[in-house]
C-alpha cells in the first residue's frame, strides 16, 4: 500500500480494516522521520509563540487510543519544547460522582483551551460512546444519542475560535500485546500496567466497532479526524506533528501592532 488517508471522509462509513496500522508512508526508518519531527517541533514552537501573543486563536488536541495506543508518548515527543505557560493537558479518568450528576460534556467544558492556548485531551468526551458503550453503563439510546451532541458542542468550540483536532492512534492487536508485555517486563514501567487492560483486549471487536462509529458519526468539517497509522511511534509523532504545524500556518497568524511612538522611547536608569 503505496497511500493511506490520514482523514476518513465526510459522511462515509469507516472501516478501520482499511488502515493499516504499521503503514509508514514514504519513510523506510525512523532516521529521516526524526530529522523532519525535529523541524516540526522547532517551527511548532515559533508558531506557539505567535499563538500566544495574538490570542484569537485557539488549539484543542484530542487522543484517542486503545490501552498502550501511545497517548502518553504523543504528547511527550511531540509537544517537546513548547512553552507550558501556553499549553494545558487533562487526563480524563472515570467521571466523580458530581460528574455523573451532571450532563456528560459537563466536565469536559472547563478544560477547553482560551485563545492563545492549545488544550490537550489525553482521553475525552469520546470516552462516553466507547467505555460507556462497550460495558453498556447507559442505554443505547442515550449514548446513540451523544453522537449529535458532541458534534454540537464541538461546533459551538469551533465557532467560539477554536481549531479543533482528533488524532485516533491506531495500533494493532499484536502491537498492543507486545506493549503490555514491555510494561510488564520493565520495573520501571510496571505502574503504567492494570490487569484491567487484559479484559479489554477480550472486547476488542466490540471497541473496534465502537471506534468505528465515533469516526464515522463524529468527523466534521469544524472537528476532523485524523487515522494515525501509530504501530511506528516514530511514524505516529511525524504524522501528527505535520498536521498541527500545517493546521497552526492554516490560521495566518500575526504578532500583535506594538504601541504606537516606541522608536523614540528611551529606558530610564
Amino acid at each position: 500500500m503505496s497511500k493511506q488517508p490520514l482523514r476518513p471522509r465526510n459522511g462515509q462509513p469507516v472501516r478501520l480494516e482499511d488502515y493499516e496500522p504499521g503503514f509508514t508512508g514514504d519513510y523506510e526508518d525512523k532516521d529521516a522521520a526524526l530529522e523532519q519531527l525535529e523541524r516540526n517541533r522547532n517551527r511548532m514552537r515559533e508558531l506557539q509563540e505567535i499563538l500566544y501573543a495574538e490570542r484569537k486563536h485557539a488549539l484543542l488536541i484530542v487522543l484517542q487510543a486503545m490501552d498502550a495506543g501511545g497517548k502518553d508518548g504523543t504528547i511527550r515527543h511531540v509537544m517537546h519544547g513548547v512553552n507550558p505557560q501556553g499549553v494545558q493537558v487533562t487526563s480524563f479518568k472515570a467521571p466523580t460522582p458530581e460528574e455523573l450528576s451532571h450532563d456528560f460534556l459537563w466536565r469536559i467544558h472547563p478544560h477547553t483551551p482560551a485563545r492563545g492556548m492549545i488544550s490537550i485531551f489525553n482521553r475525552s468526551h469520546y470516552e462516553d460512546v466507547l467505555i460507556v458503550r462497550v460495558n453498556k453503563l447507559v442505554p443505547e439510546e442515550i449514548w446513540q444519542a451523544r453522537y449529535e451532541h458532541i458534534n454540537a458542542f464541538e461546533r459551538l468550540l469551533a465557532d467560539s475560535g477554536v481549531t479543533i483536532l482528533k488524532f485516533y492512534l491506531h495500533i494493532s492487536k499484536k502491537e498492543q500485546k507486545k506493549r503490555l508485555q514491555a510494561r510488564l517486563d520493565d520495573p520501571t514501567k510496571r505502574w503504567k500496567f492494570a490487569l484491567g487492560d487484559l479484559g479489554v483486549r477480550t472486547q476488542w471487536d466490540d471497541y473496534m466497532a465502537a471506534y468505528e462509529d465515533m469516526l464515522t458519526y463524529c468527523n466534521t468539517a469544524w472537528a476532523p479526524w485524523y487515522i494515525v497509522p501509530a504501530n511506528k511511534k516514530w511514524y505516529r509523532n511525524l504524522v501528527i506533528s505535520n498536521v498541527i504545524v500545517e493546521t497552526l500556518e492554516s490560521l495566518k497568524m500575526q504578532y500583535p501592532a506594538p504601541e504606537e511612538d516606541l522608536d523614540n522611547v528611551k529606558i530610564p536608569d
